[in-house]
């Protein structure tokens, strides 16, 4: 019997969160890269994200993806 290759059964998300810095205080902050509502800055209000109806479009520096 031949062994099965789990990696290509089973589909890997596609989306990810991101550690994003705000351009306008610098506070970092974890964002979803899809995000469905408008993401703002915890510290200082700012939009970080805008939904864009699949991949939110990112305005602050993203720093690292994380997984």
């Amino acid at each position: 019997m031949s062994e099965v290759d789990w990696s290509k059964l089973i589909p890997k998300p596609r989306s990810k969160f991101l550690l994003v810095q705000c351009n306008e205080c610098g506070h970092r902050q974890v964002v979803f890269d899809h995000a469905k509502i408008e993401v703002k800055c915890l510290v200082c209000g700012a939009t970080l994200a805008i939904p864009k109806g699949g991949k939110a479009k990112i305005l602050g520096r993203v720093l690292e993806g994380l997984t």
